[in-house]
């Protein structure tokens, strides 16, 4: 009977160490960010949308999110086994077979573009199977590997879904979720050139053209404060169109002024240590600062709709 509990034990820390490998697989940490600026998109867009819809909303915007991140994982399983960072990942590591993450990926995509069209609207639907298309083919299968650019011109995968979320509920874009759009495009690229100033040395092992591994560091440097600095001026821009209240206008100058300051540190540090501890201090920073500015809009509708 020992034997027997113990074949159990055994079977359930397998099945569930599965269970977490394919959940791996989905980039749970892209996802959140996924799911929240989705959310944000759905949530300021006018008209509202009823709860359960949403909920299923945002579980179809996850779930295409989900997919497409397994398909990166599965094109990129050459290069994750010879990146630090990336090494472990279910599929280089051995604990899911190349074919089954992309049979998982395909499944997901598919189920979460059919049932969005199903429960909200096909314009949605559409938007959300274009950002799985663009992630998982135009960026990794074709942008990432063959030019410095591929996080500025990729990086509008990760923008599209406030404007998917804003489709859910509105059957179209507008040009206030363009700007949210805009804010997180213009974000991306200071953002992972951060982490690739001081992971060069993974990306130039992985034979990935990252900018800093192609036009150097001081290039790198300089493009990540021009970046900042278009990113912080159109952080102040929903204001201008009544697209934000004093809450928001206070929170986005305060922490671009702080986002600024990183980006101008980095540009001007004197040696390689410095510039790599400024350049891990603004990629940690610039998650918080994305967050803050996309809380601060909620917070400035919701205090908008008390006040009426």
């Amino acid at each position: 009977m020992a034997y027997l509990d113990d074949s159990r034990d055994i079977a359930s820390v397998a099945t569930s160490g599965r269970v977490e490998d394919y959940f791996s697989l989905l980039k749970p940490r892209v996802m959140s960010l996924v799911i929240f600026t989705a959310f944000v998109g759905m949530l300021l867009a006018p008209g509202g949308i009823n709860p359960v819809l949403g909920t299923i909303a945002i579980l179809c915007i996850a779930l295409g999110a989900g997919g497409s991140a397994a398909l990166n994982m599965w094109y990129d399983a050459d290069i994750d086994r010879v990146m630090s960072r990336t090494l472990n990942r279910p599929i280089p590591s051995g604990r899911v077979e190349p074919s089954e993450a992309l049979s998982f990926g395909l499944i997901l995509s598919v189920l979460s573009v059919v049932t969005l069209g199903l429960a909200t609207n096909w314009f949605a639907a559409a938007f959300l199977a274009f950002t799985i298309f663009f992630y998982a083919v135009v960026y990794t299968m074709w942008l990432k590997r063959s030019t410095p650019q591929n996080i500025v011109i990729g990086g509008a995968a990760g923008a599209f879904p406030p404007m998917v979320g804003w489709a859910v509920v509105t059957g179209g874009v507008s040009i206030e979720s363009t700007l949210l759009f805009l804010i997180i495009f213009l974000w991306t690229p200071p953002h992972f050139w951060a982490l690739a100033l001081y992971k060069q040395g993974d990306y130039g092992a992985a034979g990935v053209p990252m900018l800093p591994n192609v036009a150097g560091e001081r290039a790198t440097r300089l493009q990540i404060l021009l970046y900042s600095v278009v990113l912080v001026a159109t952080t102040l821009v929903p204001p201008m169109i009544g697209f934000g209240g004093w809450l928001y206008t206070a929170v986005a100058a305060v922490s671009g002024a702080s986002f600024l300051l990183l980006a101008w540190r980095l540009y001007r540090a004197p040696a390689e240590v410095e510039m790599k501890r400024i350049a891990r201090k603004l990629f940690t920073f610039s998650l918080s600062y994305l967050a803050l500015i996309f809380l601060a809009l909620i917070t400035d509708h919701l205090l908008s709709l008390v006040g009426a």
